[in-house]
């Protein structure tokens, strides 16, 4: 099946069959049983990767932007459904297997709470009961905007190398990135991908999805925003594992570390050598899972 989008300014046909192909090899990866669930929201259809005993905590995970998925948490599902129900969510607006509303997209930091308070009733988590909650990147920001605004429905967060919470991009990754924005590409998006990671391995499988997400059909654009407010995480009063990068070439790690330190009150904070930001969470040491899981038996 092939889609048009004139997103950019010009009519490109887009392989949606191609896109769906990469990612369910991806989601191969993923530990047995796993329960494919579609929830409704008032800006279109979420779609949830479930896995993890029924009965066990819920544990809610928001991949990075762009053509991450839901389905780049398959390194570290097996270890995290042993105690938890994980559910790892596509993100609204972006490539996935979600849709996208017709007539209402979301715009702002609010939709974007709004539609994850939708997914969470979807996926029958009451509003008195809490959750777990993480994200890794554009992921994390969502994820840390969500507590601050929603804290009684958040037990913990956990955040992997979130971008825009903590400290900006650096000038060099932005100029890096910006020949993919402008006309994004299957090679610009994997030339960009291998620069980030300095060389290290990237699982092809994960490689070819974020190719065929180049240029996904989208009429809405992804939510921005600017950082948390100091006041709002002073008082943030959870737990908060961060997980940063050590190789990250998307904003200086030690400026992210000191500067959550700093403001969140009950914050654990771990710099991983030797990953970059895109390799979390699928091609990250077995060190990231260790961390995850010992902080969530807590």
């Amino acid at each position: 099946m092939k889609d048009t989008d004139g997103t950019h300014g010009t009519h490109a046909t887009y392989d949606i069959d191609g896109f769906l192909a990469a990612y369910d090899k991806v989601m191969a990866k993923w530990p047995t049983p796993r329960e494919a669930i579609t929830v409704p929201t008032p800006f279109g259809t979420a779609y949830v990767n479930a896995c993890g005993p029924q009965d066990c905590p819920p544990l809610v995970l928001l991949p990075g932007g762009g053509g991450a998925t839901s389905a780049s948490w398959y390194a570290q599902a097996a270890d995290l459904a042993v105690d938890h129900r994980v559910y790892a969510v596509d993100l609204v607006g972006v490539p996935g297997r979600g849709t996208l509303a017709a007539d209402r997209h979301p715009r702002t930091v609010a939709d974007l709470n709004d539609w994850l308070d939708a997914v969470l009733d979807g996926l029958g988590i009451e509003q008195g009961e809490r959750v777990d909650l993480g994200g890794h990147s554009y992921g994390g920001w969502i994820a840390l905007h969500y507590a601050l605004r929603a804290p009684a429905r958040v037990r913990s967060l956990c955040l992997l190398d979130p971008t825009q919470c903590f400290a900006g991009f650096r000038a060099s990754y932005l100029l890096h990135a910006l020949p993919m924005l402008l006309r994004p590409t299957g090679g610009r998006v994997r030339g960009f991908l291998e620069w980030e990671s300095g060389g290290v391995h990237l699982d092809p499988d994960w490689l070819r999805l974020q190719e065929a997400a180049a240029g996904f059909p989208s009429v809405s654009k992804p939510v921005t925003g600017p950082r948390p407010a100091p006041d709002g995480l002073r008082g943030l009063d959870m737990p908060v594992l961060l997980l940063l990068a050590g190789s990250s070439r998307t904003h200086d790690t030690y400026r992210v570390a000191a500067r959550a330190g700093a403001l969140l009150p009950r914050v654990e904070t771990v710099v991983l050598p030797d990953v970059s930001h895109h390799a979390l969470p699928q091609s990250a040491p077995a060190e990231l899972g260790r961390r995850l899981t010992e902080f969530l038996r807590r």
